[in-house]
């Protein structure tokens, strides 16, 4: 299948997990990528796993949480591959910590990199992509529909509910330029966000016992979220803009 022949994606968080298995999958369906995150040799490395050619992979570092990052991500992809149709949202952080000992460091921490990092960057896509339409699609989160006592996350929570009213938000006033914008609200997924917060040894120990969790008795894998992603890029999805995707394996459909 070659959906994305000749298109061009940027996308944030693109150096391991959810980001980059899209980023492999819009590859390998025809798509030239630009690939952002913190870290440059993370970067640098996915991009060469994904294609050791070079050519159809650029790498464009920064912290999100500047919008200076999501319009040099922006301006990259058009330089070099002379447009921008898609763009992935996906840069995200997460660390449970009950309400009652978050500070503002944390606060700020959720908001900048989810909220602000993902509304600056939709800015600067949706003016690259305002003549000739496109599609953005944002890795919202099941935490913003449904709270979890196991894992407090007040500030990641509301961060991640303004990610999914600006979607609707967009939807509306990008509708006239052609521009679509979804979102996808993935539960537990094994990527290595956990690592930023547990040992691997804590990681092997705590993740399996999340499996249950889900109605479907997994949890989610890169793949199972990067499938959805590309299905609302592409044009199987063009009379779609607006909606917030559950990817959560049945988490939000009730109780079992």
């Amino acid at each position: 299948m070659t959906r994305f022949q000749d298109k061009v994606v940027a996308i944030t968080g693109g150096g391991s997990g959810i980001g980059k298995e899209a980023a492999a999958r819009f590859v390998a369906e025809g798509a030239k990528v630009v690939l952002n995150g913190r870290d440059l040799a993370k970067l640098e490395s996915a991009a060469q796993q994904i294609d050791p050619s070079g050519q159809n992979v650029a790498v464009s570092a920064g912290d999100i949480a500047d919008p200076a990052t999501g319009a040099t991500l922006v301006d990259l992809a058009v330089s070099r591959y002379g447009a921008l149709n898609i763009l992935v949202n996906n840069a995200g952080v997460f660390n449970p910590k009950p309400f009652l000992e978050l500070n503002e460091a944390d606060y700020d921490w959720y908001l900048d990199t989810i909220l602000k990092g993902k509304f600056f960057t939709a800015q600067a896509a949706a003016k690259a992509m305002k003549d000739k339409g496109g599609a953005i699609v944002q890795t919202g989160s099941m935490w913003a529909i449904q709270a979890i006592g196991a894992t407090p996350s007040a500030a990641y929570s509301a961060a991640n509910a303004g990610v999914h009213a600006m979607v609707r938000n967009l939807a509306i006033e990008l509708a006239p330029y052609r521009i679509r914008i979804n979102a996808v609200a993935p539960a537990v997924v094994e990527t290595p966000v956990y690592n930023t917060f547990m040992s691997d040894a804590q990681v092997k120990e705590v993740l399996p016992t999340f499996n249950a969790f889900h109605p479907l008795g997994r949890n989610g894998q890169p793949r199972d979220i990067a499938e959805a992603i590309l299905f609302l890029a592409s044009e199987q999805a063009s009379w779609i803009t607006g909606a917030v995707l559950p990817v959560d394996g049945g988490v939000t459909a009730g109780r079992h």
